[in-house]
Formats: C-alpha cells, sequence, structure tokens
C-alpha cells in the first residue's frame, strides 16, 4: 500500500502529514508494509525542508519533518493506491491532474479519517500564528490513527 498526502505547497500539511503517519507506522512495525510520501500542487518550495514554524511545533510532539518538497507528477498517479488532499482545492486540482478514472478513484480527502476532531478540511497554517500549527497537528494526528485503522482491514 503506498499512500500520498497532498496540499499546495508540501510545507505545511502534507509534509506533517507524512511525518506523523511514519511515525505511527513506526511504532506498529508497519514501515515495510505501507509506504508514506507527500507532494504539493505547486513547486515553488521545491526541495524545501517543512516550513520551520511546522518543524518546531511538529517537534514538541516528536515529530521529525525531514522531507523535501516536491510537487505532484504524473508518476504519483501510477505509483499511489490513495492519494488525500488536504482541502477542496486540493482535491479539485488533483482531479484536473488525473490522466484517467483509475486515477480519480485514487483520490480522496484527508478529513474524512477523523475519529474524534470535527474538521472538513485541514486548514493552511503558513499565514496564521501558533495556534493554526497547533490545530493543524491535531487534526493530523487524528486523522493518521483514523486512517491507519482503516487499512489495517487491506493488510
Amino acid at each position: 500500500m503506498k499512500i500520498l498526502f497532498v496540499c499546495l505547497g508540501n510545507i505545511c500539511r502534507s509534509s506533517t502529514a507524512q511525518g506523523i503517519m511514519e511515525e505511527l507506522l513506526r511504532k506498529e512495525g508497519l514501515e515495510g508494509v505501507i509506504e508514506i510520501d507527500s507532494a504539493g500542487i505547486l513547486g515553488y518550495h521545491q526541495g524545501e525542508l517543512p516550513d520551520s514554524r511546522m518543524r518546531q511545533h511538529a517537534a514538541h510532539r516528536g515529530y521529525n519533518l525531514t522531507h523535501r518538497s516536491r510537487p505532484v507528477n504524473s508518476r504519483d498517479f501510477e505509483e499511489f493506491d490513495l492519494i488525500l488532499g488536504m482541502d477542496d482545492r486540493n482535491i479539485e486540482d488533483l482531479r484536473s491532474l488525473a490522466p484517467d478514472v483509475d486515477s480519480l478513484n485514487k483520490i480522496g480527502r484527508m478529513t474524512d479519517y477523523c475519529r474524534t476532531v470535527v474538521a472538513d478540511h485541514v486548514p493552511d497554517p503558513y499565514y496564521g500564528g501558533a495556534s493554526g500549527f497547533e490545530r493543524v497537528l491535531d487534526i493530523l494526528e487524528d486523522v493518521c490513527v483514523g486512517l491507519l485503522d482503516s487499512l489495517r482491514s487491506n493488510l
């Protein structure tokens, strides 16, 4: 199983989802069973580490975010089984990039896996303050546990 997390620039939300999910998989001993990556709709930050504020907030919760930003590419639709967008705009952009119907069926909404947090999207914290980064972490921690729970039946 291969999962791709997608946001706008791949420096806040999707890279954080990747870091959280990788940590969950490590703790569960599932690193080789489920592969995780992240990408952005835009390539503005290609090659950059996640936003320093996001890395700082994530580090306080025990996550080391080291992914280098990259844009979504056509191979992603072939390589990944599930492609999860963080908000409606990301999902619309992914749908416009999808090369075929099979690829469209791989696209989903990250917050569909919420367990206890009420959220219909993962908000972009880039232009906000500390509370925005903490809110993203709260949502993504909940969502990643929910996603892993839903995947267990297919393992």
